[in-house]
């Protein structure tokens, strides 16, 4: 991987509806444990809001993917095989963890 000072690196924001199992994969490898504060960047958005995130750097890439629930969710019950069948780069095949038939019992 690159340093994060690399000016030509291209830089992307990565929200939960935009998370591709590529990402999802580099997330999980580099937080197995998952993240804690020292690995969390925050600032605010063009709209004043604070924005947390995580980094992922790869050979051409700065990610800066979104902390959210959900996030926390996939990275927890993370196995690729759930993602074969999909390309990498989908963002359709990281489904809501929160929208399953699971989670409502009542």
């Amino acid at each position: 991987m690159k340093s994060s000072n690399n000016p030509n690196l291209n830089r992307v924001i990565v929200d939960f509806k935009k998370l591709t199992p590529e990402i999802l994969a580099l997330v999980v490898e580099k937080y197995p444990y998952g993240y804690d504060d020292s690995d969390i960047i925050r600032f605010r958005n063009v709209k004043d809001e604070l924005v947390k995130c995580i980094e992922i750097i790869t050979e051409d890439t700065k990610y800066l993917v979104k902390i959210s629930a959900k996030l926390e969710r996939v990275m927890e019950q993370y196995d690729e095989d759930d993602y074969e069948s999909y390309q990498d780069n989908d963002p359709t095949a990281v489904q809501d963890p929160f929208d399953t038939d699971e989670d409502i019992k009542e």
